[in-house]
């Protein structure tokens, strides 16, 4: 009995303490009158400003230098281990497949010729490559971001058939010095191809 008095007691000192504190709330608060004939709209233009940001730009002649420093060291003359011929590495069979007839010898001193060589294999893989270039450009695939300067330097480096076993199946290509399909696809995506 002792604490259900205790309990009503309690209850009442709430309800006496709310009581006063709203009383106090309205007692307190003012309405605030506003003449809206006398309100004036004040016109505001916002202030834009400009601010040019210097973002790197890789332009095709960026990814040419890049791409025949890491296979050459950019050096037009050089014949590695294997074979493959000039700036970019080229293999006898590759060039003959893009319909250049030419010696070793005439390849490896005509830098004009080898830089022609590379711009048609980049035009060839990047038709042969449409639907994986369309399909997969700006996205993640098997932990590598793709793009299309990406892929056409993997695909210089193992070939198209290579690219597309990638995208099918997760396939991993390694040239005969241990260089992965994927690193190239890591180390020259970004870059602004001018495509035929």
């Amino acid at each position: 009995m002792r604490n259900l008095s205790r309990l009503t007691l309690a209850i009442i000192a709430m309800f006496v303490v709310m009581a006063f504190t709203s009383i106090n709330a309205i007692r307190y608060e003012q309405p605030i009158k506003i003449d809206i004939k006398k309100a004036e709209l004040i016109p505001v233009t916002p202030h834009l400003e400009l601010v040019k940001l210097d973002i790197p730009t890789f332009t095709h002649v960026d990814f040419l230098q890049a791409i025949g420093k890491k296979e050459s060291g950019n050096n037009y003359s050089i014949v590695n281990t294997y074979g493959y011929m000039g700036k970019y590495q080229f293999g006898a069979s590759t060039l003959k497949g893009l319909g250049f007839k030419v010696t070793r010898e005439e390849f490896l001193s005509n830098p004009g010729l080898q830089e022609e060589a590379m711009q048609a294999l980049l035009d060839h893989n990047a038709k042969k490559l449409r639907r994986q270039i369309e399909k997969y450009c700006g996205t993640t695939v098997h932990g590598v971001y793709i793009t299309e300067s990406g892929i056409l330097a993997a695909a210089h480096l193992a070939g198209q058939g290579n690219v597309k076993k990638f995208f099918r199946r997760g396939y991993e290509f390694k040239d005969g010095y241990g260089t992965t399909m994927t690193s190239y696809m890591e180390k020259f995506n970004g870059y602004q191809l001018d495509l035929n």
